[in-house]
């Protein structure tokens, strides 16, 4: 019976601190478009920040799985040629995704570089 009790405070306990790692990590995602790039960060334990220049983006897609549209939400990925440097922002509403679609493809065909 007590092995039993401590298994399931040890299951709630480890769905507890996932929840809450989990939710730290979707809060600490942040963007800037500023004017010659576009900064990302993220990260809760190990921070990181990606700067990614209009001129080197390929192409910005969205993206949104079954779960993602039944709650609204999409994913903005921005490709580079250096994989290093591709870049997601999740959890976006989905038409302010596609306004940052739309704003980050004009500035990359602005200051296309000629690749």
């Amino acid at each position: 019976m007590i092995a039993a009790a401590m298994w399931i405070a040890a299951v709630v306990l480890g769905v507890a601190l996932t929840w809450l790692v989990a939710e730290l990590d979707r809060r600490a995602y942040g963007y800037v478009e500023r004017a010659d790039d576009f900064i990302v960060t993220h990260g809760v334990f190990v921070r990181r920040l990606i700067v990614v220049p209009y001129g080197r983006m390929q192409f910005v897609d969205v993206t949104a799985g079954l779960i993602e549209r039944w709650m609204g939400i999409a994913t903005v990925r921005m490709h580079t040629a250096a994989a290093a440097t591709d870049a997601t922002i999740p959890g976006l509403p989905t038409a302010e995704a596609a306004h940052l679609r739309d704003r980050l493809a004009q500035k990359g065909e602005e200051r296309s570089m000629g690749l």
